[in-house]
C-alpha cells in the first residue's frame, strides 16, 4: 500500500513536470514563429527614445522658433489631422489609405488646437522610390484637406530664426492659395 502511494505520487510529479515542459516548449515555439505571449499573440517593449536625434533637434528648434505661438505635436498620424468621412466615398477605404501614414510634426493653434501646418523632416530615406511615392501621396492628401506641408531637409542642425521664417512663408503661401491660416 505504501509502495502504491509512492508510485502514484511519483506518477503525479512526472505528469506535472511533463505538463510544465510542454507549456514551456509551446511558448518558445510560438515566439520563434513571431507570436508572443500577449492576448493577441504579440509582445512589445518600450522604445528608448520617442524621436530620432535629428527629429529631437528639429523639435527643439521648432520650440525655440514658434513654441510660444503654436503647440507642436510629433509623429502625428494623418487620421488625427484629416477627416476621411467625406460624403460619396468609401469611408473604410479612405481610412485604410491614410491609416499608416504620418508626418513628423504638426503645428496647431493654441486657441482651438486646430492643425495649421504639417512638417516633414527629410533624410536620405526620402530619396528611395517607394518613399518618394509615399511623400507625394501625403502631400496630395494634406493639400486636398487644406493642411499645408513644409518639407525640411535634414542637414544636422536647425537655425531657429530660419525655421521661423520658413514656417511663416509656408503659412502665408497657404493663406494666399485659400488654405488654412
Amino acid at each position: 500500500r505504501k509502495r502504491d502511494k509512492i508510485t502514484a505520487m511519483t506518477k503525479l510529479i512526472i505528469l506535472i513536470i511533463a505538463v510544465i515542459i510542454v507549456v514551456a516548449v509551446v511558448g518558445f515555439v510560438r515566439r520563434d514563429r513571431g507570436q508572443g505571449t500577449g492576448p493577441k499573440g504579440y509582445d512589445y517593449k518600450k522604445k528608448p527614445f520617442f524621436l530620432s536625434r535629428a527629429e529631437h533637434e528639429c523639435y527643439d528648434a521648432l520650440m525655440s522658433s514658434v513654441g510660444h505661438e503654436y503647440y507642436i505635436f510629433a509623429q502625428v498620424h494623418l487620421p488625427t489631422i484629416v477627416d476621411h468621412k467625406i460624403n460619396g466615398q468609401n469611408w473604410r477605404g479612405a481610412l485604410a489609405h491614410i491609416n499608416q501614414k504620418s508626418v513628423d510634426f504638426v503645428l496647431c493653434d493654441k486657441a482651438y488646437i486646430a492643425p495649421k501646418l504639417g512638417i516633414e523632416l527629410d533624410d536620405r530615406s526620402h530619396e528611395r522610390p517607394d518613399r518618394i511615392d509615399r511623400d507625394h501621396e501625403v502631400e496630395r492628401i494634406l493639400k486636398t484637406a487644406g493642411v499645408p506641408l513644409l518639407r525640411l531637409s535634414n542637414h544636422g542642425k536647425f537655425d531657429s530664426a530660419e525655421l521661423a521664417q520658413k514656417i511663416k512663408t509656408a503659412l502665408d503661401n497657404s493663406a494666399e492659395q485659400g488654405g488654412v491660416k
